[in-house]
């Protein structure tokens, strides 16, 4: 038996390569160099995985982070991921532009309030795999979305259950009734497992 969450369970979702993604930050960042970058990640492994990720495309500047983040920054840190040199995005004491031309990250909730409108021309960029569907990055107030995501795309779920060949699929959070129908199209036995508190948000 193999049980998946289908996050992005459907055909239309194929992920780009997330350093291309990565990438299209920095082009913003040197095009508006006037303006602060805030990128929306989630506190656990994704802001950590776009930092890294910065890192990996030559950004050696220092990375501003939210406080909301700095515990477990700090924890990937002490595993031996090197994540560059961290700063503290606090406004206090800091002088005028002090943050123009820089790279913030920190939680998507915190951009809602006055933390990040304090902050010299704030462009807002948000990486997850919803950033692929456009209602939502608008509705989000998304300038540069960044399809970055944790979760398996449509091709990616295929290919696993082709490679373990499972006798029985069960699947939960998310799109079950896509990968559900091309499993009993390929002769393999599925169902979706319904979980009560869970939502297919979160990515």
């Amino acid at each position: 038996m193999f049980i998946t969450e289908a996050t992005f369970g459907l055909p239309v979702f194929h992920h780009p390569d997330p350093k291309a993604e990565t990438r299209k930050l920095l082009t913003s960042l040197a095009q508006f160099p006037e303006r602060t970058h805030l990128v929306g990640a989630y506190a656990l492994g994704k802001a950590q995985r776009v930092i890294r990720l910065i890192r990996d495309c030559g950004y050696d500047r220092p990375i501003y982070i939210h406080g909301a983040l700095a515990k477990l920054c700090d924890y990937y840190i002490a595993e031996g991921i090197d994540l560059g040199e961290l700063r503290p995005a606090t406004l206090e004491k800091k002088e005028p532009g002090a943050f123009h031309g820089a790279i913030v990250v920190g939680p998507p909730s915190a951009f809602q309030d006055r933390w990040a409108r304090r902050f010299n021309e704030p462009l807002i960029a948000f990486a997850s795999g919803w950033m692929m569907v456009r209602q939502r990055a608008r509705q989000g107030g998304v300038e540069l979305p960044l399809v970055i995501s944790d979760h398996c795309d449509w091709p990616e779920l295929l290919d696993t259950i082709r490679e373990i060949a499972p006798q029985q699929v069960w699947v939960t959070h998310g799109r079950e009734e896509a990968l559900v129908r091309w499993c009993e199209l390929a002769g393999i036995a599925a169902r979706p497992l319904h979980l009560v508190g869970y939502e297919d948000e979160g990515d």
